[in-house]
């Protein structure tokens, strides 16, 4: 019952957009662009077009400038109006005029508000070979400019696949990795730098780029006491270590590589209830969701206490991914259980059960069900004792999901198993009928999946004694519902029974479909 782990697009991209160090400052780099505020005001944009492609530095500045001015302050800037006007290849070239830091600077922030839109106009600037020009810009002595053509090369990889592969194919890893190692970067640089990082990392990254230079970086990056630098860094390693889909080994080898390199002391301290990093969290999601010798170096580094505390008081998403982990954790051994047991994650747990979120709710009863069916009976039993069965009962009174109540019907019988070895499977089981999922039970008796009929009259059955032939019950729903196929193997069962028994389990059923 491992949870399959793969990360939701829109929560996962609702913390740091593509767009989240995108503002672009006004603030000009010399008195120059001072007064080109002036001249600007009043240019119109066959002025704007014309000034560009003068070939004089004086007007290119001028027209530069004024061209990073209506597509920043423009609601509805008009980008395709100037890529249609072919002022980008242009506004290209200008990257290159080292002797001209103010034009790099207009140059590269009009380029950089162009990248923020549509996936076409993205892809006009790269084919304009802007990659280069942005590339070149990380050696300059201007942290202004710096700074903004990381923000750039941030959105180009932010774009797609593609792009992000032609990022890595100009060796842009190293340069970011070269900014690093400044001996007093800037703050803000190093926010675009890691915001970049992370968006080149997919699961299509090349190993030896994630060994030899990603993982380096990004484990001095996490130490920072920025948070905007460290939540970038814990989503990359987020996504280096999720989306798989049924690729285990290539997951678990992912894992592994991130495991090695140290980061799993610092992810776990930075699940601090008071601050938790969302990101960081949902990495060791994705590293306990590995191997047991990968969930156990998450463990060793003291994940419990931290996790009983995230699932109490804090946002949703925080509780559902806090949920995730015990969940997958408790898909573990014995041994691993047991840590859950110890560290007391099981009381705040069944709370999170009874929580009127959903997604909350859902994460929590997959947990106690891989409790259930991995735990042994002292350890099931403590599900029963910290008040599990009702808000598991009412759990699977009220979802739908033919899946989720599979499961749960198996965890709810090897919590019946393990009170009937400890001798208290008739108190348990009228707790189960207390909470009235035994009518449900029956109900599910009609259910449309296969499996679901099975583990409901296995249930009945075995724990709860009754006159009712539940056999005969469900051979008589079948044939209420015309599906004459599914149980004409079945109907010598009715040889020998009595009109008795055969009348009593009629009536019990007419009663279960029209009144519970």
């Amino acid at each position: 019952y491992k949870v399959n782990n793969e990360l939701k697009e829109a929560k996962k991209e609702d913390y740091l957009l593509k767009r989240h160090y995108l503002e672009v400052n006004d603030d000009p780099l010399s008195p120059l662009q001072e007064q080109n505020c002036i001249a600007t005001d009043n240019m119109s944009f066959e002025d704007i077009v014309n000034g560009i492609n003068s070939g004089e530095e004086s007007k290119e500045m001028t027209a530069t400038h004024a061209a990073r001015k209506i597509l920043t302050r423009e609601c509805e800037p008009p980008i395709d109006i100037l890529i249609n006007a072919n002022v980008v290849p242009k506004l290209v070239q200008f990257l290159s005029h080292v002797n001209n830091p103010d034009l790099q600077l207009e140059s590269v922030r009009a380029l950089t508000k162009i990248v923020t839109g549509t996936s076409d106009q993205t892809q006009a600037v790269v084919t304009a070979e802007a990659v280069d020009g942005f590339m070149s810009l990380l050696g300059s002595p201007h942290p202004v400019v710096v700074e903004i053509a990381v923000r750039a090369l941030g959105n180009i990889a932010g774009e797609g696949p593609e792009l992000k592969k032609v990022l890595r194919s100009k060796a842009s890893i190293p340069g970011f990795i070269f900014l690093l190692g400044s001996p007093n970067p800037v703050v803000k640089s190093l926010r675009g730098v890691t915001w970049t990082l992370a968006n080149l990392c997919d699961k299509t990254i090349p190993r030896v780029l994630i060994v030899q230079q990603i993982l380096p970086a990004l484990i001095q990056l996490i130490h920072n006491d920025d948070d905007e630098i460290v939540d970038p860094a814990c989503l990359a390693l987020t996504r280096l270590t999720s989306d798989f889909e049924n690729d285990f080994e290539i997951r678990y080898e992912r894992i592994q590589e991130v495991v090695d390199a140290g980061f799993v002391p610092r992810l776990v301290a930075l699940l601090n209830p008071n601050e938790a990093s969302f990101y960081a969290l949902m990495t060791i999601c994705n590293i306990v969701s590995g191997s047991d010798a990968q969930t156990d170096s998450v463990l060793a580094a003291g994940v419990c206490p931290l996790l009983a505390k995230l699932l109490v008081n804090t946002g949703m998403f925080i509780i559902e991914y806090a949920a995730r982990t015990v969940s997958e954790i408790a898909a573990g051994n014995e041994t691993q259980i047991q840590a859950l047991v110890t560290n007391n994650v099981i009381r705040p747990l069944v709370d999170v059960l009874s929580n009127v979120d959903f997604e909350c709710q859902k994460q929590a009863s997959r947990a106690i069900t891989n409790i259930a069916c991995g735990g042994n009976v002292e350890q099931i039993a403590l599900l029963y004792e910290f008040g599990a069965i009702a808000p598991l009962c009412t759990y699977i009174l009220e979802t739908k999901e033919p899946k989720t109540i599979v499961v749960e019907l198996d965890g709810l019988a090897n919590i019946l198993a393990a009170a009937e070895k400890m001798g208290e499977c008739a108190k348990v089981s009228l707790h189960v009928k207390e909470c009235g999922l035994l009518d449900r039970i029956g109900v599910l008796l009609r259910h449309d999946d296969i499996k679901i009929h099975p583990k409901s009259l296995a249930i009945l059955e075995r724990y709860f004694s009754t006159n009712v032939n539940y056999s005969i019950l469900l051979l008589i729903f079948r044939l209420f519902f015309d599906d004459y196929h599914s149980c004409s193997h079945s109907e010598c069962l009715f040889d020998n029974l009595t009109i008795a028994e055969i009348f009593e389990s009629y009536f019990y059923f007419y009663f279960s479909y029209f009144f519970i």
